[in-house]
């Protein structure tokens, strides 16, 4: 698994890893899970967009927002662990999206974080995942996720 160069691939970049908006650390390693905290879609410090997906936000737009979380949460391992040598698998992914009453698509929303992990990490981009709505998320950000990962000591 070469994240680097995947993302090279596929005309990605990296970016920062985003800083917390409160009073937590961004990750926490207990044996070999890494436990990341909510991670929202900002790119150069700012939220891509805010709203509640199927009200001010296309699903398609919140599937973006989805991916950048991804990415956002692979910049916080790459600073944790210094690189991407002991990053073994993505385990979990719990997304939560801001919606009308009427939306039941988030499964969908989240399949852009979903898909682009395995695009970036193969197999070991895999995970099991919960897809739930809220009413709202901090910042009105229409996204937000959790991940579990899988690495060597």
């Amino acid at each position: 698994m070469n994240i680097d160069a995947k993302l090279t691939q596929l005309g990605l970049t990296l970016p920062q890893a985003p800083r917390p908006v409160g009073a937590y650390l961004p990750c926490v390693q207990s044996g070999n899970l890494l436990f990341l905290s909510g991670v929202l879609p900002f790119r150069n410090g700012k939220l891509l967009r805010t709203g509640r997906v199927g009200a001010e936000v296309s699903l398609e737009d919140a599937a973006q927002d989805a991916a950048q979380t991804a990415l956002n949460a692979l910049a916080i391992v790459e600073a944790q662990l210094g690189g991407f040598e002991r990053l073994v698998r993505c385990v979990k992914l719990t997304g939560f999206v801001a919606c009308a009453p009427d939306f039941y698509d988030q499964p969908k929303v989240l399949n852009g974080a979903s898909e682009l992990l395995f695009k970036l990490m193969g197999e070991a981009g895999r995970h099991a995942r919960a897809a739930v709505g809220v009413s709202a998320l901090p910042l009105n950000s229409p996204v937000e996720a959790d991940f579990i990962f899988e690495v060597r000591r």
